[in-house]
């Protein structure tokens, strides 16, 4: 496929380039250039008036609650989501599969028509779980990357103590992690440094949610002396979640970790919880990616997590991020993230790419392509979505 006079984002710093032509070659980026032609029975399409850019990865999402949407709307963070006492544990363990499954897959729709082809889900429910995320993917044109965990979990008694995972739970780990992308850790605060460290013994994703709250960094150092950050590290995790509460010195220790940062600040904002401190993140040189967090706050649609991010970052810290910055966030950082095959438009890479309409009435005149996605694109201004070489919503 040939997608002619398309104007494109390219490469890691998303370039933009106003007119050129894009070979699509089975899954795969080919070719791009303005002197490509059509080769013999090759489609070749039109792009005039299009934006090609690299699909969005949702960096961090909970898919498995899509079943309970805006239940307990004004509830606090521990009372909605503790791994062990949340309401939506009990309303997970307690509804029918059937369900569960329907309204997962009524999410990973959603997310394709908004531009998501990637996401990275924190797979609650053990292997049970990651099955049921595989099954109700399955068909749908969307990259579920899972990340299970074990259904078990340390008190303060025994973080103090620094007792290990018991052996059956070690060996359900191995078995599950055969099955599935890597681990993503509920967080430090319910695990002993012994536990942190055997989860970084996996050879996959390893991922944590860390410093989300201030009540939860204060646990922390009551339990162990150090906070969540300090302690989160001992997983080696690939990248950490949420940071909201991360000081200066956490990020840099991250930074020496080689750790990426995914931050979710509609999900912070929605919990009363503050919005993380991108604009330092940035500027000590951290790798960030953005997700949505639990379905059952929040809609999974990056445009809107874009766009509250680039104002409520101005309103809060009277400094405006760089619209580009934010939209690498959800396109080329993510990429980092997962081996760099997706989130970037260039040769040799997965064609996962959303296709923004130049003239659309939300739009037009884009004079300023990345501004124009982060806070004026939507799901009205897609024209088209294209997973691993097909086009699997709208049309050119």
């Amino acid at each position: 496929m040939l997608i002619r006079n398309i104007s494109l984002l390219y490469g890691k710093e998303l370039d933009y380039i106003p007119s050129t032509s894009v070979r699509i070659s089975g899954k795969h980026i080919g070719q791009i250039g303005t002197k490509l032609s059509p080769q013999k029975n090759e489609v070749a399409l039109d792009g005039e008036g299009l934006l090609m850019m690299p699909g969005l990865v949702n960096s961090h999402t909970h898919i498995g609650d899509s079943i309970a949407k805006d239940i307990g709307i004004d509830s606090g963070v521990e009372e909605k989501i503790h791994p062990v006492s949340g309401f939506k544990q009990k309303i997970l363990k307690n509804s029918d599969k059937y369900h569960l499954t329907s309204f997962v897959k009524n999410s990973c729709i959603s997310m394709i028509r908004k531009g998501i082809t990637s996401f990275i889900d924190f797979r609650e429910g053990g292997s049970e779980g990651i099955d049921l995320l595989k099954n109700a993917t399955l068909g749908i044109p969307i990259r579920p990357i899972i990340l299970g965990r074990i259904e078990y979990y340390q008190d303060s008694r025994a973080i103090k103590n620094n007792t290990p995972i018991p052996q059956f739970h070690k060996s359900s780990l191995q078995n599950f992690l055969l099955n599935c992308d890597g681990l993503g850790i509920s967080g430090p605060n319910e695990f002993s440094d012994s536990a942190l460290q055997y989860f970084a013994k996996a050879r996959k994703i390893r991922a944590i949610h860390s410093a989300e709250t201030e009540e939860s960094n204060k646990i922390s150092k009551k339990i162990s002396g150090k906070t969540e950050t300090q302690r989160a590290l001992l997983v080696k995790p690939n990248f950490l979640v949420h940071m909201t509460y991360a000081s200066k010195k956490d990020l840099v220790l991250a930074i020496k970790n080689r750790a990426s940062i995914v931050v979710c600040p509609r999900a912070n904002a929605s919990l009363a919880e503050g919005i993380p401190d991108v604009d330092v993140m940035l500027e000590i040189g951290c790798n960030i990616a953005i997700g949505t967090d639990n379905v059952m706050i929040n809609s999974p649609d990056m445009f809107r997590e874009m766009d509250y991010l680039w104002k409520v970052s101005m309103a809060m810290k009277k400094k405006r991020l760089a619209p580009k910055d934010i939209l690498k966030m959800a396109t080329t950082n993510a990429s980092q993230l997962l081996g760099g095959k997706i989130g970037i438009i260039q040769t040799g890479n997965l064609a996962d790419c959303v296709f923004i309409e130049k003239h659309a009435i939300d739009l037009e005149p884009m004079h300023n392509p990345h501004a124009s996605i982060v806070h004026r694109a939507s799901e009205n201004t897609i024209k088209a979505v294209m997973y691993e070489g097909k086009l699997v919503y709208g049309k050119i």
